[in-house]
């Protein structure tokens, strides 16, 4: 780290927990975010401010007016404009340590496998569960750790899947692929903005977490947030023995 850096940095370099040596792992590190919405937003901010060195954000979608009541990495002159660059373009505003690749599609099965293996952590801010299970599939059978997050009215949710560790569960053991799952969405439901920040500040820090110290203490735990009756409920999550995802995870690319 340069003189610019040590005093940027300087109230993460104070916490003994990072220091100077985890500071540099936050540098070094690179973390893909599929989603730039109302989660991927402030997973960005965060992730950009901390001084993580690069961050793929993939979203298919262009800015509209309904986005920016909670969507913070955009602007109203970028309305029409593709989410992957609108993030790319705040973020060069918060922090040049932070170079920004951005994917401006919806990445599926055919994509991912490149993206995820060339990531340190992932992070699932997407809003659809066909994206959430591909995410899950392919960073289990490549070994990756990932931070998934959700969020609808006045509800949230956040844990870590981490592959690396043999008891940990994954996405397909909470919300099962054959199992009918009704799609929420926030046009049609509406979400409380600020409910966005909590649950995409918590998935930042989780990030950090991993890649700092190597590891969440939130593998293997759910935790639940009700912004109207501001309160937290936590659920263990074990791992499903005949879950067909992370069953497999040391059989190599299976199910991809």
């Amino acid at each position: 780290m340069d003189d610019r850096q040590l005093l940027r940095y300087s109230r993460h370099i104070l916490l003994k927990d990072i220091d100077i040596e985890g500071q540099e792992r936050i540098l070094s590190g690179h973390v893909l975010v599929i989603g730039a919405g109302g989660l991927g937003s402030p997973v960005a901010t965060y992730l950009a401010g901390a001084g993580v060195g690069q961050l793929t954000i993939c979203d298919g979608d262009d800015v509209d007016m309904t986005n920016l009541q909670r969507q913070t990495l955009h602007r109203e002159a970028r309305i029409g404009m593709n989410k992957a660059e609108s993030s790319r373009i705040e973020v060069a505003t918060l922090n040049p340590d932070c170079h920004v690749n951005a994917v401006p599609a919806r990445v599926g099965p055919e994509e991912l496998p490149e993206l995820v293996r060339q990531a340190d952590v992932v992070v699932e801010a997407s809003d659809n569960f066909s994206t959430r299970h591909a995410v899950n599939r392919v960073c289990f059978a490549l070994g990756k750790p990932l931070v998934s997050g959700a969020a609808i009215r006045f509800a949230g949710q956040i844990s870590v899947y981490d592959p690396r560790q043999e008891s940990s569960p994954c996405y397909a053991c909470l919300f099962p692929e054959d199992s009918p799952v009704y799609e929420d969405r926030c046009a049609s439901l509406g979400v409380f903005a600020p409910l966005t920040g909590t649950i995409g500040s918590m998935q930042a820090a989780e990030v950090l977490h991993l890649l700092v110290r190597g590891q969440s203490a939130l593998t293997g735990r759910l935790l639940l947030y009700d912004a109207l009756a501001a309160e937290w409920q936590e659920m263990d999550l074990p791992r499903r023995p005949d879950c067909p995802v992370c069953s497999e995870r040391n059989s190599g690319m299976t199910g991809i």
